[in-house]
């Protein structure tokens, strides 16, 4: 329960009033703060849940029976017989039969209309080969009218039984593809997001010859000849994505609308039914974040979402204070945060590292993002009281972002800016200790641990990974808090995968990758509540079961906290609610 304190009385002077009428005035005056500050402290509850294994997630972490909701909120949480003096006649009941409650979870890192397209296109995630990709695009060619353009998403060579039989450094060369879609323009986004595919009639389109420059912090990957093979690196994807935008225009302005908001209805369903109440999106313009707001203002968001805004600092510049939105569509919209990408991601040899790669000796990865442009969206964040979120994965990109805080926060760098390190994968050692100290927030995935594992040790090394990769533990311990998620839809929005890699780091083989940097149980929740809610500035609002507090919670089948750590993958979310109101749900598969 939250703590409310008063304010001492003043002195009483001689000319005061009878000591009756004081302590009349007093006890009227306790009552009427009670009231204010619970809500309808005497009126019945809207619903109650009761003979649940409710885990708090508050600062003791308190466990308790049973829970009772009015107006959204939380207004009583305690034993069944604390609740059951909040019922009324009109109080709807549930008997949760010992089943857990959690409060919603909080994916702190997600590209939520991504999510939504990315369930409307091809999902190459469990392809083994390319040949298999080869034969999915193609069976798709079939049946997609002459000249539409084909899109998939989740690919990645690195898992990839076996080398395509045209490759350059493990990556597919374009012509098996093209031969099969000669009559349809392809882009397969690859698993990280860092890197995509276009076939011939892409690049075409896109007008990529041997004379195309690469593009600052990025790379057309070429063959002996020179000849691009239709692999395009970072900010090189560009080159595709410009001429699928052309496309894209000419699609009327209602069927762009109708899609949008099919996909918003997707990836909403998609974080429900996996226990997800609220995300934070990294990563739209400002165009998409004023159409959010127009849907949460219809009632159409089906989550909260704390959305960061990616854009240059020239767009930035004077658009800061116009932009912010708070809390629009009664809670569910707020817009304060900016995404900055310095580096790419370690799949793709894109992160940006102090030495070179172990298997890539002649590269160090790409700086995406010049630092000195860095530096003015920082200055402009400092400026205007916005969140600063920076993806940076490699340990040298890691240490340029501190270093930037660092120098534009100064002597503010420990106050609560609660400014971000989107993915902090890689770090070295002397830097680890810098994000406690500086108040720095790593939002960090731990899917992606067990997802990149297999090739982390190619990629840095045995000692590069046993030191900074994925280093929860180490970070937790020297002060800082972990904001867990999936990076969706780079991987899966199931979050179960992402605790049971937080507390196992157990690969499918049954290995484990470090297993010294494993969170705890408990850590592990918080990561994905109180501590998530923290690093979106709504920890006053959501992320932990508590008087006052927004009611977003979920009922499982499994007790998170004590069940097996197997167990964790097959927990299935039973009942969700956000702001009291219970969401319909399709029920996860065992």
């Amino acid at each position: 329960m939250e703590s409310h304190s008063l304010q001492a009385p003043r002195p009483m002077r001689s000319n005061s009033r009878p000591l009756s009428a004081i302590l009349g005035c007093v006890a009227f005056g306790l009552l009427l703060l009670k009231f204010t500050c619970y809500g309808h402290a005497q009126s019945p509850a809207d619903l109650v849940v009761l003979n649940a294994n409710v885990v708090t997630c508050d600062d003791q972490f308190r466990r308790v029976e049973a829970v009772a909701i009015r107006d959204g909120h939380f207004v009583a949480v305690g034993s069944n017989a604390d609740v059951r003096s909040r019922m009324g006649t009109e109080t709807t009941v549930v008997d949760a039969a010992g089943q857990t409650i959690t409060p919603g979870l909080i994916d702190s890192h997600v590209h939520f209309v991504s999510l939504g397209e990315s369930l409307q296109m091809l999902n190459l995630s469990q392809a083994r080969s390319w040949e298999a990709i080869v034969r999915q695009v193609e069976s798709a060619a079939k049946q997609t009218p002459a000249g539409d353009w084909i899109e998939g998403r989740g690919w990645h060579q690195s898992k990839w039984s076996v080398e395509p039989t045209e490759n350059v450094d493990g990556y597919p060369v374009h012509t098996s593809m093209s031969r099969v879609t000669e009559t349809h323009p392809v882009i397969l986004t690859h698993a990280s997001g860092h890197a995509c595919f276009a076939n011939a009639a892409a690049m075409k389109l896109a007008g990529i010859d041997r004379d195309t420059p690469d593009p600052p912090g990025g790379q057309i990957v070429r063959d002996a000849e020179g000849d691009a093979i239709g692999i395009f690196l970072e900010n090189a994807q560009s080159h595709i994505y410009r001429a699928k935008a052309k496309a894209d225009r000419q699609v009327p302005n209602a069927d762009r609308q109708a899609r949008l908001s099919e996909q918003i209805r997707l990836a909403g369903e998609a974080c429900l039914r996996h226990g997800i109440t609220s995300v934070h999106d990294a990563g739209c313009s400002f165009e998409l974040a004023e159409k959010l707001r127009q849907f949460a203002d219809a009632g159409q968001l089906q989550v909260r979402m704390l959305v960061m805004i990616r854009a240059s600092s020239r767009e930035l510049a004077g658009r800061l204070a116009a932009a912010r939105i708070e809390q629009a569509g009664n809670g569910v919209l707020t817009v304060r945060s900016v995404k900055v990408s310095i580096d790419g991601a370690l799949g793709a040899h894109g992160a940006w590292l102090l030495q070179p790669y172990d298997d890539l000796p002649g590269s160090v990865g790409f700086n995406t993002v010049a630092i000195d442009e860095l530096e003015r969206i920082a200055e402009m964040c400092k400026a205007n009281h916005w969140q600063l979120c920076v993806h940076a994965i490699g340990d040298q990109a890691n240490r340029e972002v501190l270093d930037t805080y660092e120098r534009v926060l100064g002597a503010n760098a420990g106050d609560d800016h609660r400014w971000r390190v989107e993915h902090a994968q890689h770090l070295a050692v002397e830097d680890i200790p810098r994000f406690g100290k500086l108040g720095v927030i790593p939002a960090m995935q731990a899917n992606h641990c067990t997802s990149d594992a297999p090739f982390v040790v190619q990629r840095l090394g045995e000692r590069r990974s046993s030191e900074g990769a994925y280093v929860w533990r180490s970070l937790i311990d020297s002060g800082a808090i972990v904001a867990n998620g999936t990076d969706a839809p780079v991987e899966s929005i199931d979050p179960r995968v992402s605790l049971y890699a937080s507390v196992t780091r157990q690969l499918s083989d049954g290995s484990q990758f470090f297993p010294e940097q494993c969170m705890t149980r408990q850590e592990a929740l918080l990561s994905y509540t109180r501590w998530a809610a923290r690093a979106g500035f709504q920890d006053q609002d959501i992320g932990s079961i508590e008087i006052g507090k927004r009611a977003d919670f979920v009922l499982w089948d499994t007790d998170l906290l004590n069940c097996a750590a197997e167990e964790l993958l097959t927990a299935k979310t039973l009942r969700v609610w956000l702001d009291g109101k219970e969401r319909t749900i399709t029920p996860l598969a065992k």
